[in-house]
């Protein structure tokens, strides 16, 4: 066993992109879902949305790198809700001097299901 070579079988790699959305990037492949900024209220649950900004494509043969976008490519996303993730408090103090602040936010999100590449 010591010194015996390892053999590893190689899988075809499955379809990814990389998407920017409300300032962040995200790398998505088919039926991830995941959680981005709020889009926008007209939107309802299981309307398509289309997110055009594709930074990084690839289908296991070629790999796309834009600059800064590629062309032409769209990557294809079903809406399942909306909604406001838990709240975050934040409380400002300083001592001795009676200053005490306290609020709270929730910060808006909508999860989405990518369905095609």
């Amino acid at each position: 066993m010591i010194g015996e070579r390892r053999r590893y079988m190689i899988y075809p790699m499955a379809k990814i992109a990389i998407i920017e959305t409300g300032g962040k990037q995200y790398l998505v492949t088919q039926d991830t879902v995941l959680n981005v900024e709020k889009i926008s209220d007209s939107e309802k649950a299981g309307s398509k949305i289309t997110f055009d900004k594709v930074l990084l494509t690839d289908d296991g043969q070629e790999t796309k790198v834009g600059s800064p976008y590629v062309e032409g490519a769209k990557v294809s996303a079903e809406l399942i809700e909306q909604g406001k993730a838990d709240k975050v408090t934040v409380i400002r103090y300083r001592q001795k001097s009676r200053y005490f602040k306290k609020r709270g936010h929730r910060q808006p999100y909508t999860k989405v299901r990518i369905t095609n590449l």
